[in-house]
């Protein structure tokens, strides 16, 4: 099986040497996306084995997998492995994601980090976006960026049918891999989180970024979940303020103006919720269609 390991990275001289070493001891070949580095992340991964693709300017880590996918689909690799360029990931680990390939028990494999290992920030930041996302249960690691594809999951996931740019892309890739069926499975990693700075990006920033950017796909995507729900909420708050304007009237005789007030608000919101969020899902699934017939 011929295999392409690709780095997306921005601003990592000081740990793309090695990186790049170690996965060419592991893989055919070394992609590695520079995207719209300032410093020499380029020219240190060229010295040290890898092909380069380089963004103009820093378009973000979505992009650059984008520009991974696009370069693997032609370049007759049968396997795709994507990691981080800043060591936290172990390249001689790479065996490890590609053998659910190899056995033919998965089309994505995803490297699957302990909580124990991990910072506690990223520990809750984890759970927290895994939650809220709605991918528990296709992957316990959504975020992990250590993972390998197949021919048959890399074909699928096109780059034009990403719309994330940024670091949303994990979860993306994963809600797209359930979409086309293709079969996920998850391989235990070590990570390399070291005693300093890690990361380009800062953590919190990070966190709110890609729960924004999946609140955004989600409402694309599945827009009576993202509507819906809220909608059913707002109802059943109104019922609440209802049952108490009917509770105070048949204990006093009193009519509350704000109650009502407050019920009819609710509701009628709700409703109008409720009915966007079924109107905008049949109106994306129309969508999905006409794509998919183009296609």
């Amino acid at each position: 099986m011929k295999t392409l390991a690709a780095i997306p990275c921005y601003n990592e001289e000081l740990a793309i040497g090695s990186v790049v070493l170690k996965a060419r001891k592991q893989v055919d070949e070394v992609l590695v996306v520079d995207d719209g580095s300032t410093d020499a992340t380029a020219e240190i991964a060229c010295e040290a084995g890898a092909k380069i693709i380089s963004h103009k300017i820093n378009e973000g880590k979505g992009a650059a997998i984008k520009s991974a996918l696009g370069y693997v689909a032609g370049n007759g690799f049968d396997v795709l492995v994507l990691l981080d360029g800043d060591a936290q990931h172990d390249p001689n680990q790479i065996p490890l994601l590609i053998k659910p390939l190899q056995d033919g028990n998965a089309d994505i494999a995803i490297g699957f980090r302990g909580l124990k290992q991990m910072p506690f920030y990223r520990r809750i930041g984890r759970i927290v976006l895994d939650y809220t996302t709605g991918i528990r249960g296709m992957a316990t690691d959504s975020q992990s960026g250590f993972r390998a594809l197949n021919r048959r999951a890399f074909e699928a996931l096109k780059p034009e049918n990403l719309r994330g740019n940024g670091f949303s892309i994990e979860s993306e890739m994963i809600l797209a891999a359930k979409e086309q069926k293709l079969r996920i499975q998850e391989v235990p990693i070590t990570c390399n989180y070291g005693n300093g700075k890690t990361s380009t990006k800062n953590p919190v920033s990070h966190g709110f970024g890609v729960l924004g950017s999946i609140i955004q796909l989600i409402a694309e995507k599945r827009p009576l979940v993202f509507m819906g729900i809220p909608g059913l909420v707002l109802i059943m708050i109104g019922f609440f303020f209802g049952l108490k304007l009917l509770q105070l009237y048949n204990q006093s005789g009193y009519f509350s103006m704000p109650f009502t007030m407050l019920a009819g608000f609710f509701i009628i919101l709700g409703a109008f919720g409720v009915f966007m969020g079924l109107v905008l899902n049949v109106i994306s699934r129309l969508v999905e269609k006409r794509e998919g017939s183009a296609i």
